[in-house]
């Protein structure tokens, strides 16, 4: 069957037509929608990145002066956990006076606390650090590094690392909350992993040591918008796995709790701590800072 001419263009016309107000239909429907978006505020947000603060001109600094040591030599790397009254015959609680008594003596004796990144900068790159460095870590996180520990070493100008057990982040015992770890990761102290229960890595399976080396470096990350590099082993625990899985969940340092100062005469993933025992008296604590053969 033949159309017109005339029926040709009327159907064409309606075509058009349909095909405009089809047009305008889907168009003014999304711009409602994109306007409802913006009424209600649902942006799109970018995904965010974790500040890398591997280069932060706060936690590394540049040394000179002629009483300046290179990887050739090792470091006392202190290892607290509790610093708090009421517990005297804890050994690994240290009442607030001493700990101002020790602070007070390695100010005295011209000591310079470094931060992980300085000593992780001094092992692997070579970067000289000055004679008398110390590095003072603070193991599980409870709430006295926050109440008493964080503000004796502002006092002091010094600086010190705590590692965190992210599942017990804000949650109820003597633990320190998000709230406290931000202020603290702000304002000179480093926080970074201890796992994410304290689990005794030695006794896990490779799978299982990956799995929560990961996870509490990814918790922190996200908690603290900063890279993880560092962990300590919860127990000082480990095995044949634990160096390989550290390195796969991308750390770069990790301290054991075996005696001795720390340097490149151990894997940087198996550093020497010294433990700070509070049953002993500053003989001991001097000792164990000048002497790295101490007993």
């Amino acid at each position: 069957m033949k159309l017109s001419y005339k029926k040709l263009s009327v159907i064409i016309l309606l075509v058009a037509l349909i095909g405009t107000i089809t047009y305008v239909t889907v168009n003014n429907t999304n711009k409602n929608k994109s306007a409802l978006s913006k009424k209600m505020g649902l942006k799109a947000k970018p995904k965010q990145k974790v500040k890398s603060n591997k280069n932060d001109e706060q936690t590394i600094r540049t040394f000179k002066g002629i009483n300046l040591i290179h990887n050739d030599k090792i470091i006392p790397t202190l290892m607290y956990h509790s610093v708090a009254d009421g517990q005297a015959n804890n050994s690994a609680v240290v009442p607030v006076d001493v700990f101002k008594q020790q602070m007070q003596y390695l100010k005295d004796n011209g000591y310079t606390t470094l931060s992980l990144d300085e000593l992780h900068n001094f092992i692997q790159n070579n970067k000289p650090v000055p004679e008398r460095s110390v590095v003072l870590t603070f193991d599980d996180g409870y709430e006295d590094s926050y109440t008493n520990v964080f503000p004796i070493l502002k006092a002091f100008g010094f600086r010190g690392t705590v590692f965190v057990i992210p599942a017990l982040t804000d949650k109820p015992g003597p633990y320190l909350n998000s709230k406290q770890l931000k202020e603290m990761d702000k304002n000179g102290m480093d926080i970074e992993s201890h796992t994410v229960n304290h689990e005794k890595l030695g006794e896990l399976s490779s799978e299982k040591q990956l799995d929560t080396l990961i996870q509490s470096k990814q918790m922190l990350e996200t908690m603290l918008n900063k890279k993880i590099q560092y962990i300590a082993y919860p127990f000082g625990s480990y095995n044949n796995f634990t160096v390989a899985e550290a390195q796969k969940a991308g750390y770069t340092m990790a301290f054991t709790t075996n005696d001795g100062w720390a340097g490149k005469n151990t894997d940087i993933l198996l550093l020497n701590r010294v433990f700070v025992n509070s049953l002993k008296g500053m003989d001991q604590y001097v000792e164990r800072l000048n002497n790295p053969n101490y007993k």
